[in-house]
C-alpha cells in the first residue's frame, strides 16, 4: 500500500470524504487522493516520492510557477516581521493601488479572504446599491458556495452529481434566477419576467467550472447592453480569469467592462485571498463609510498581501508574459486537438489562452447542458493514464487545465503531449 493510500485510509475517518475540498477527490476517477509534500517550477511531488507535470496549479494561483523564488521571498520577509496584525497596513494600501492601476473598471477595491466571500460581498453591494433583490446567474458557473449562489452549479457539484446542495433553505434562493450560458435570449427572458426587480447578472467571463466555455461572439457585449437598459449591474466572476487571460483580466482580454468584478487565485500568489472592486460610487457604499456591512478580521493579510504585490508586480513588469503564455497555450491545445483527432476520440477541446479543457463528447460544448455530454467514464481512464504516466491533472472531467509560464514547449509540454498521444492508443 502506497503512503498516499495509507493517509487517504486515515483521512476519510477524520475528514469528510478525506478532502478538505471536494474538487480533491478522486472517487468519480476511481482512485485515492495524492498527497503532495512540495513543488517547484511546473512540477509537483507526492509523499511516495512520484513527481508529476503540474496542470492544476493550485488551481490557478501559480501562473508564474510552483514556488517561485521571488514570491516565497517576500512571504518570508513579511512572515518575519508578524504573521497577522488584525490593523491596517502599507501593503494594503499598495494592493489596492495596483489593482486599480491595473483594471481601468475598478476605482475601489476591498480586499478578503476567499473568492467565495468576495462574491457574497459585491452580490450584497450591488443589492444595496440598486434597491433590488433578484440575481441572474447561470447554469454551470461556480461563484463560491454561499447559499444563494449554490443553483446549478458547475465545478465539484457538477462532478458529484448533486444539481444543489442540501441544507439550503428555499428562502435563500428564491431570488436566484438562472439563465443559460451563451443564450442572451435566456437572459432577455428573465428581465422581461422582472424588469425592475434584478440587482445584477453575475457571469463567470470564461466558463471555467464547467470545464473551460469560451464566451460566444457578442455574448459579454449583449450581456452588458442588457444591463445598461434595465440599471441592473454586471458583475464578472474573474476569480479563475483574473490576471490569468491578460493583465486586465478577461475584461481587458475580451474588452467589455463590468460594473464590479471579484478575485482570487492569482492575486494571492497562493495564499488564501480574494478581493471585490469596482466603480467608486457603488464601492463607496461599503462600510464604514456606507450602508452595505462586510467585515473581515484577517482581510489583508500581510502575508498575503506579500505574496500578491510580488506576482503582479513580476506580471506588470513582464511586458511579454501573457503573449508568450497564451501562444504556448494556443499551441499545446492546437497539438493535443490534433492527437485526439488523428486517434479518432470522439472530443471537443475547448480553450482560451493558458486554460484549456478536453471534453469527451462528439456535441460542441458551448453550456451547461453540452458539457453534460461528457463520458465521464472515458475521462477517468485518460485521467487515470496521465496520472501514472506522471502528469498532474484535475481529477474531474469539468476542471480546468492551467498552463504557466513555467511550462516549455521542449520540455514540460513535449511530454505531456507524448503521453496523451500513447494514452489514446491505449484507451481507444
Amino acid at each position: 500500500m502506497s503512503r498516499s493510500e495509507e493517509l487517504f485510509r486515515q483521512a476519510v475517518e477524520l475528514i469528510p470524504g478525506g478532502v478538505n475540498s471536494p474538487v480533491r477527490a478522486y472517487g468519480n476517477v476511481h482512485e485515492v487522493p495524492r498527497f503532495i509534500v512540495s513543488a517547484d517550477g511546473p512540477y509537483i511531488s507526492d509523499v511516495d516520492g512520484n513527481t508529476y507535470v503540474d496542470y492544476i496549479g493550485s488551481w490557478g494561483p501559480m501562473i508564474l510557477g510552483n514556488n517561485d523564488k521571488r514570491i516565497l521571498d517576500s512571504v518570508v520577509k513579511a512572515a518575519g516581521k508578524g504573521l497577522s496584525f488584525g490593523a491596517a497596513t502599507e501593503a494594503e494600501v499598495e494592493m489596492a493601488q495596483l489593482v486599480c492601476d491595473l483594471v481601468p473598471s475598478i476605482e475601489m477595491v476591498r480586499m478578503v479572504n476567499s473568492g467565495t466571500e468576495a462574491v457574497m460581498s459585491a452580490l450584497r453591494v450591488a443589492r444595496g446599491y440598486t434597491g433590488r433583490n433578484k440575481i441572474v446567474k447561470f447554469m454551470g458557473c461556480y461563484h463560491g458556495h454561499t447559499d444563494a449562489m449554490l443553483v446549478k452549479a458547475g465545478s465539484g457539484v457538477m462532478t458529484a452529481g448533486i444539481p444543489d446542495s442540501a441544507g439550503v433553505p428555499a428562502g435563500c434562493t428564491q431570488d436566484t434566477l438562472s439563465a443559460e450560458y451563451n443564450n442572451l435570449d435566456s437572459v432577455k427572458e428573465l428581465f422581461d419576467s422582472y424588469p425592475d426587480e434584478i440587482a445584477a447578472v453575475i457571469v463567470e467571463p470564461v466558463g471555467a467550472n464547467m470545464g473551460v466555455v469560451p464566451p460566444e461572439e457578442g455574448f459579454l457585449e449583449g450581456l452588458r447592453a442588457i444591463c445598461d437598459k434595465y440599471s441592473a449591474l454586471l458583475i464578472f466572476d474573474e476569480v479563475i480569469t483574473g490576471f490569468r487571460l491578460s493583465l486586465q483580466g478577461a475584461q481587458g482580454y475580451f474588452g467589455v467592462q463590468p460594473d464590479l468584478t471579484t478575485f482570487g487565485k492569482i492575486i494571492g500568489a497562493g495564499m488564501p485571498v480574494g478581493a471585490y472592486g469596482g466603480r467608486k460610487e457603488i464601492m463607496q457604499l461599503v462600510s464604514p463609510v456606507g450602508k452595505v456591512y462586510q467585515a473581515g478580521t484577517l482581510s489583508g493579510n500581510p502575508v498575503a498581501m506579500a505574496a500578491g504585490l510580488t506576482q503582479l508586480k513580476i506580471l506588470r513588469d513582464t511586458p511579454d508574459f501573457y503573449e508568450k503564455l497564451n501562444a504556448n497555450g494556443d499551441w499545446f491545445y492546437t497539438e493535443m486537438d490534433k492527437i485526439l483527432t488523428d486517434h479518432q476520440i470522439p472530443h471537443c477541446l475547448n480553450h482560451v489562452g493558458s486554460l484549456g479543457c478536453v471534453f469527451f463528447t462528439e456535441k460542441k460544448v458551448k453550456d451547461y447542458v453540452t458539457a453534460k455530454t461528457s463520458d465521464t467514464e472515458a475521462f477517468a481512464k485518460y485521467f487515470k493514464y496521465l496520472l501514472t504516466h506522471g502528469i498532474y491533472m484535475a481529477p474531474s472531467q469539468f476542471e480546468a487545465i492551467f498552463l504557466s509560464g513555467a511550462h516549455t514547449k521542449e520540455n514540460e509540454l513535449k511530454k505531456t503531449l507524448e503521453v496523451i498521444d500513447a494514452c489514446c492508443a491505449a484507451i481507444k
